[in-house]
């Protein structure tokens, strides 16, 4: 959710920006975007059919769709805010490949997100949603880089998120809201 928000800021920052100059609005030219789609295919498999498939096997396509989306920022890191994004992303990485390749997220980070009903029937190290594992904060490696934010308790959609998901947000606002002459940023490998 964070990123889908990013995302729209972004665009309309970069479409008013690029108006208020009279000039028109240039997207990014990404570098090798079949691999962007390429990485969210493992991450579509491990989120959308995990009974499918063992627990090992969805954190392998997890840890693969993050090493995906990390090589096609690479290959686009000239790009102003994909420096931004790329960390997010190694961040991100580190903290899942530390913790059985699922992000981690606490008991008191989920109570705000399923009852407690729910919660007393999850068994910590247990999976609880499509990408996370439920762990005491002092058994996760890597904590403070774990699903651990809210949003405010009055937005309408409550998700959890990590430190790597704002960096990959900031990132991707940034790559949208500055508008450039991206032919002269993208050049080279």
């Amino acid at each position: 959710m964070i990123l889908l928000l990013s995302l729209v800021a972004g665009l309309v920052i970069g479409l008013v920006w690029a108006y208020g100059h009279k000039t028109p609005y240039h997207p990014p030219e990404l570098r090798h975007f079949g691999l962007a789609f390429t990485a969210y295919l493992p991450q579509f498999v491990a989120i959308q059919l995990p009974e499918l498939f063992p627990d090992w096997l969805d954190a392998v396509c997890l840890t693969l769709s993050q090493v995906l989306l990390l090589g096609f920022a690479w290959l686009n890191r000239k790009i102003i805010g994909m420096p931004i994004l790329i960390c997010g992303v190694v961040l991100n990485l580190a903290v899942m490949t530390t913790n059985s390749g699922f992000m981690p997220i606490s008991p008191q980070t989920a109570s705000r997100l399923i009852s407690e009903e729910a919660l007393l029937d999850i068994q910590p190290g247990s999976r609880i949603g499509p990408k996370d594992i439920l762990l005491h904060p002092q058994d996760t490696r890597l904590e403070g880089l774990a699903d651990r934010f809210l949003p405010a308790a009055w937005f309408p959609y409550q998700v959890a998120f990590s430190l790597g998901d704002v960096f990959i947000a900031i990132g991707a606002f940034w790559i949208l809201a500055r508008p450039t002459n991206h032919l002269s940023e993208n050049r080279g490998p």
